[in-house]
């Protein structure tokens, strides 16, 4: 995880015992919507987020757009905000659902491994992970 080069994300202050952990996901994760191949990819980040030792989130991979078909993909007006992440934007799916995908474009420091990566609602569409062969 790449330390803070500045203020903390303010989530922190009030919950210091939280933690973002980041890494290579080591598998292959691949996103499909109805039998159609959304992404695809080998260098997913996993994200585990932690409280007092913890586990309070499940995983969540994020995965480089490249590996996405962005053209697939609607921008959305819809926003969220995470105060140990940053905000979040949203896309659809053309034909599918909305608001199914979230991106943090300007994470802050803590989360700047994932930034302007795709993460997707597993109750929207189906995420599967594969183990590369040994």
């Amino acid at each position: 995880m790449k330390p803070s080069t500045g203020n903390p994300a303010p989530g922190y202050k009030k919950y210091p015992g939280h933690r973002l952990g980041t890494k290579p996901a080591g598998v292959r994760v691949r996103v499909t919507f109805k039998g159609e191949v959304i992404a695809d990819s080998r260098d997913a980040i996993a994200m585990e987020e932690a409280m007092g030792g913890s586990t309070v989130a499940p995983i969540v991979y994020y995965l480089p757009r490249r590996d996405a078909k962005m053209d697939r993909l609607v921008r959305t007006d819809h926003r969220t905000h995470c105060p140990f992440k940053g905000d979040a934007s949203y896309f659809s799916l053309k034909g599918g659902p909305e608001n199914a995908i979230w991106s943090y474009e300007q994470p802050y420091d803590e989360a700047a491994a994932i930034k302007e990566m795709l993460a997707f609602y597993p109750d929207k569409v189906e995420i599967s992970c594969e183990t590369p062969p040994a």
